[in-house]
C-alpha cells in the first residue's frame, strides 16, 4: 500500500520538474530571439544608413553634380530609399528595446524611445531632401538650381547632425541603465557611455561648423558593432526577463 502511494507521488511529481524545465527552455529561447532581433537590427541600421549615405556622396560629393543627375538619378534615388529604411529599422530596434528596459526603469525606456523617434524624423528629413534633388537636374545649367541643389544637399548634413546629437543624448540614458542593471557586460556598457558622448559632443562640434564629428563617431562605432555580436552570441542577461542568473 505504502509503495503504491510513493509511487503515485513520485510520478506526479515528475511531470512538473518536466514542465518547469521546458518553460525554462522556451523563456532562454525567447530571451535569445529578442535579443538576437535586436542586434540584427542594430547592424542592419548601421548597414543601411552606411551604404546609404555612401551612394548619396558619390553622386553628391562632385562640385557640378546636378549636371550628373541624369546618369545617376538611380543611385540617389537608392541611396536615399536606403537612408529612409533606415527609419523602419531604427523605431523597431526602439519598440523591441522597450518592454526590456521598462522593467529596470520607466523614464530611461520612454526617453530612448523619443529620442529615436526624434532621430529617425531628422533622417527622414534629410532623405527627402536629398530627393527633391532629382527633378532639379532638368535645369543643371541654372544658377538657382545650383544654389536650391547645395542648399538641399546641406539640409541633409544638418538633419543628419541633429538627429545623431539627439540619439547621442538618449543612449547616454541608455547604456547609463544598462550598465546599472547588468544586462549587458560593464565593459560593453561603459564603452556606449564613452562611445554615444562622443558622438553627441562631435555631431554639436559639426553643426557649429567644427569639423571634428567624423573622428568622434569611431568610439559609438565600436559600440553599435560591438553590442550586437554579443546579443547573437550571448543574449541580455536573464534578469531582463525576471529569470534567474
Amino acid at each position: 500500500m505504502k509503495q503504491t502511494i510513493l509511487s503515485r507521488s513520485s510520478s506526479s511529481t515528475e511531470p512538473v520538474g518536466a514542465g518547469e524545465s521546458l518553460k525554462r527552455r522556451v523563456s532562454t529561447g525567447s530571451r535569445m530571439t529578442v535579443s538576437r532581433v535586436i542586434g540584427a537590427l542594430f547592424l542592419c541600421g548601421f548597414l543601411l544608413y552606411g551604404v546609404g549615405s555612401v551612394l548619396v556622396t558619390s553622386v553628391t560629393g562632385a562640385p557640378d553634380f546636378l549636371s550628373t543627375i541624369s546618369a545617376n538619378k538611380t543611385i540617389l534615388v537608392l541611396g536615399a530609399f536606403l537612408i529612409l529604411l533606415n527609419t523602419a529599422v531604427d523605431v523597431g530596434k526602439a519598440v523591441l528595446f522597450f518592454p526590456i528596459l521598462e522593467k529596470h526603469g520607466k523614464r530611461t525606456a520612454l526617453g530612448y524611445l523619443a529620442t529615436m523617434i526624434v532621430e529617425v524624423v531628422f533622417l527622414s528629413l534629410g532623405a527627402l531632401a536629398l530627393l527633391m534633388i532629382v527633378p532639379l537636374g532638368q535645369h543643371a545649367a541654372e544658377d538657382w538650381a545650383k544654389g536650391l541643389g547645395s542648399l538641399l544637399v546641406q539640409s541633409n548634413t544638418m538633419a543628419y547632425q541633429i538627429g545623431e546629437a539627439a540619439l547621442g543624448f538618449g543612449s547616454l540614458f541608455l547604456c547609463a541603465l544598462l550598465l546599472r542593471s547588468r544586462l549587458i557586460p560593464r565593459w560593453l556598457a561603459i564603452s556606449g557611455l564613452i562611445g554615444y558622448a562622443f558622438l553627441m559632443a562631435g555631431q554639436i562640434a559639426e553643426i557649429f561648423g567644427i569639423h571634428i564629428g567624423l573622428y568622434l563617431t569611431i568610439p559609438g562605432f565600436f559600440f553599435e558593432l560591438a553590442l550586437p555580436f554579443w546579443l547573437f552570441f550571448k543574449g541580455f542577461q536573464p534578469a531582463a526577463y525576471g529569470q534567474d542568473a
